[in-house]
């Protein structure tokens, strides 16, 4: 279970398939490939696993998952047409955009004058993370640098807003108040 994903092989959806036949768990499958519990499941999933069953036309007994027709579903999603990103580079909202970071507006105010301007059209709202993604995912060189210098602090990496309260620096290997020494516990107040 390394940090890389890759999808699965044809020999893994076929030993998914026999190990659902033996009754194995997703989990137990997922040892035994060497892949996380997570992947396996959502396998299952979006593959349509049933408990294997009589079929009622044919009368004989039906796998739960079909590797075969796992991978060919799996094949036929790689080369679906995805669906435009909101601010792809050549539509019209993007140049909206563009235009508003060049009067020195910040992608929050971008945000909430798109929904001002446009209320009952959702596809013209656009959230301010999505501004900021749009920008700092545009490929390095001279077309970022001038994507960046749109922004008021022109900074050329971003981390995502969140942890809450938790941003501070942390202290590590402290000794956990559960080590405590047993005379300790038998002090009076």
């Amino acid at each position: 279970m390394g940090q890389n994903y890759s999808h699965l092989s044809a020999e893994e959806r076929g030993a998914i398939m026999v190990g659902k036949a033996r009754g194995e768990s997703a989990r137990q499958l997922a040892i035994l490939l060497g892949r996380s519990p997570s992947t396996i499941s959502r396998e299952l999933a979006r593959n349509g696993h049933r408990e294997p069953s009589v079929d009622p036309r044919l009368g004989r007994p039906t796998l739960g998952y079909d590797a075969r027709r796992a991978g060919q579903r799996a094949r036929r999603l790689a080369h679906k047409a995805r669906r435009l990103r909101k601010l792809h580079r050549d539509g019209a909202l993007w140049r909206q955009v563009r235009h508003l970071l060049a009067r020195r507006w910040s992608p929050q105010e971008v945000s909430r004058t798109l929904r001002r301007q446009h209320p009952d059209e959702p596809a013209k709202h656009v959230s301010h993370e999505t501004i900021y993604t749009a920008i700092y995912a545009a490929p390095r060189g001279e077309l970022r640098r001038g994507l960046v210098a749109l922004l008021r602090q022109h900074k050329c990496a971003r981390r995502p807003r969140g942890q809450g309260a938790n941003r501070r620096g942390r202290m590590h290997d402290l000794p956990s108040i559960h080590d405590r020494p047993p005379e300790a516990n038998e002090r009076l107040l």
